[in-house]
C-alpha cells in the first residue's frame, strides 16, 4: 500500500501528509457539520471524522486505498467554537480565548476494508492576552475566516499563542502521531518511519 484518499480539501491536512512522506488522492466528503444537543468537543470531531471516513469511501466505486479524514474544533469553556461566519464573530471568539487556556480537539478516521479506525488529539492551548487593536488587525488580515476557533496558528495566528500543551500538527488539523498510529494499524507503512 503506497497511497492513500484524504477526505478534505484542507491544504494544512495535505501539506502535513506530505511532511511524513504520505502521498494521497483527494477525495469529497460532504457533510453536516451541526453539533448534536450536549454534545462534547472529543465526541463532536470523532463523530465528523467518523462520517466524513465514511461518506468519502461511499463514494468510490471500490475501496482499494484506506480513506483518511479529521475534523478539528476549538473548545471554551464546553462551547465549541467552529469556523466564524463573520468578522465580527472572529472578533468575538478571538476576545473569548484571550489571555486564557482552551482545548483544540482533532478526531482523526481511517476508514478501510477492515472498517472505520479513530483516534483523537486534544490540546491545551494559551493564548495571550490581545489587545482590541491586534484582535482587529488580526481579524482584517483575513486569515481567520476559514479556521475553527478564528486563528491557524501555522500562520500569523501564532503571534498569539503563548504556550501549548500537546499537539502542534493537531492545532493546524492532522494530528501526526496519531494519523501515523491509524496507518500503521492499517498496514500502511510510512516511507520516514525510524527502525
Amino acid at each position: 500500500m503506497t497511497r492513500i484518499y484524504l477526505a478534505s480539501r484542507s491544504p494544512r491536512r495535505a501539506e502535513l501528509l506530505q511532511q511524513i512522506g504520505v502521498e494521497f488522492v483527494v477525495i469529497p466528503s460532504d457533510i453536516d457539520e451541526s453539533v448534536y444537543n450536549a454534545e462534547s468537543a472529543a465526541d463532536y470531531v470523532l463523530r465528523l471524522a467518523r462520517e466524513k471516513a465514511h461518506a468519502g469511501s461511499a463514494s468510490l466505486q471500490t475501496l482499494d486505498m484506506p480513506v483518511l479524514a479529521a475534523d478539528t474544533t476549538v473548545c471554551v469553556d464546553g462551547a465549541i467554537l467552529g469556523k466564524p461566519a463573520s468578522d465580527e464573530e472572529a472578533y468575538a471568539m478571538l476576545a473569548s480565548m484571550s489571555g486564557r487556556w482552551h482545548e483544540v480537539h482533532t478526531g482523526v478516521a481511517l476508514a478501510s476494508n477492515c472498517g472505520i479506525e479513530v483516534a483523537l488529539s486534544t490540546t491545551r492551548v494559551k493564548m495571550a492576552a490581545l489587545s482590541h487593536d491586534l484582535i482587529a488587525a488580526y481579524v482584517s488580515s483575513g486569515e481567520p475566516r476559514d479556521k475553527a476557533g478564528a486563528y491557524g496558528i501555522q500562520g500569523l495566528g501564532g503571534t498569539l499563542i503563548e504556550r501549548i500543551e500537546g499537539s502542534y500538527s493537531g492545532v493546524m488539523g492532522l494530528p501526526l502521531f496519531e494519523t501515523a498510529t491509524l496507518l500503521r494499524n492499517c498496514g500502511f507503512a510510512i516511507p520516514n518511519r525510524a527502525a
